[in-house]
């Protein structure tokens, strides 16, 4: 089961990527554009995290924070605060009104990840699987180890990002564009051709004599990863 985000955002932009994001990284998501609508979906359904902007519409982050504080359903659930207030008591303030953590705005995407895993895993540690296994392949995303037929597989820092997006969506197609996106970034510049490359060097890495390639060539499409037995 995907662990369930709630996103409390009321620029659209940010908002947008946020959940652009949190989906790319495998979890499920809502979004709320004030302080009561958030209140009323983490009533509806708990959220296995909560990421929680100071400045909202009808209710401030720091009263929603308080409230859900409050609640017993939510009373333990990982709150990320986000602001532009960079200043020491406001940090100290957030913090006393229950949220876990403080992001100052603008902030990266990789460091909300890493702070969203540290706090997933002291709450829900069986949500977050350090682990992956798809047919004979197996992914350690913490320790960046990968075996194939239970022998090490020695794997670059792109084809490792390569792989751990594709075990965490067997199956699926992927376009190169959409690999692009999720393994460079959106931001970053490079050829369509280049996944290529990159996919060409992951099925050498992986190759076992007398067993198939797990990753498929879908023509005119993308690739997809498949379990092997």
């Amino acid at each position: 089961m995907k662990p369930y985000v709630l996103i409390v955002e009321d620029e659209d932009a940010l908002a947008t990527l946020l959940e652009y994001n949190f989906d790319k990284e495998g979890y499920e998501t809502a979004i709320a554009m004030d302080g009561e609508e958030a209140l009323l979906l983490a009533s509806e359904r708990a959220p296995d995290l909560i990421v929680l902007d100071w400045m909202l519409p009808k209710l401030s982050g720091v009263e929603v924070c308080r409230r859900l504080r409050r609640r017993k359903e939510t009373s333990k659930t990982p709150v990320i605060m986000l602001t532009a207030r960079s200043d020491e008591t406001d940090r100290i303030t957030g913090l006393d009104f229950g949220a876990d953590d403080y992001m100052i705005k603008p902030f990266s995407m990789p460091e909300l990840f890493a702070r969203t895993r540290a706090l997933m895993r002291r709450a829900k540690p069986s949500l977050l699987e350090d682990i992956i296994r798809v047919g004979d392949v197996e992914v350690d995303s913490q320790a960046f180890r990968v075996k194939r037929n239970g022998e090490t597989v020695h794997l670059g820092p792109t084809e490792f990002r390569l792989l751990d997006h594709f075990v965490r969506h067997p199956g699926r197609v992927f376009s190169r564009e959409q690999l692009l996106d999720a393994v460079w970034g959106r931001d970053v510049y490079v050829e369509a051709r280049t996944v290529d490359v990159h996919i060409g060097r992951l099925r050498k890495a992986l190759k076992v004599s007398g067993k198939p390639d797990p990753i498929r060539t879908v023509r005119s499409a993308g690739y997809a990863f498949e379990a092997v037995e």
